[in-house]
């Protein structure tokens, strides 16, 4: 009997631990000097210092890196949050980026959200 409730609480608790970052909104703003400002919305269930979203970047359709986020904490009672990067340069003609998210100890999420760039 023991052994079937132990097993059942570690199941319950995988869900949580396996659940990746993720990108609610995000907000792309160009400054009068060309550079863009992404505001980026993320929910995840943070636990502390061992579990939380810990970065976003904004990446071009190709894959590579324009800019990235490094959040230096965890958000365990503000979930959903939103926080900004500036002075990202967007290569001459790129109209879509991509925006990922990225938790410890999960790394980047495989899922991306595009934005259209206007």
């Amino acid at each position: 009997m023991i052994r079937y409730v132990i097993i059942s609480l570690l199941l319950s608790t995988l869900p949580a631990l396996a659940e990746p970052p993720r990108i609610d909104h995000v907000a792309a703003r160009q400054a009068s000097d060309g550079t863009w400002r992404f505001s980026v919305t993320i929910s995840h269930p943070d636990t502390g210092w061992d579990h939380y979203a810990d970065a976003w970047r904004v990446l071009d359709m190709e894959g590579r890196e324009l800019g990235v986020r490094v959040l230096a904490h965890p958000h365990v009672e503000e979930q959903p949050f939103t926080r900004s990067l500036s002075n990202v340069r967007i290569p001459e003609g790129v109209k879509r980026v991509q925006v990922q998210a990225r938790d410890k100890p999960g790394g980047w999420n495989p899922d991306t959200q595009i934005v259209t760039l206007r």
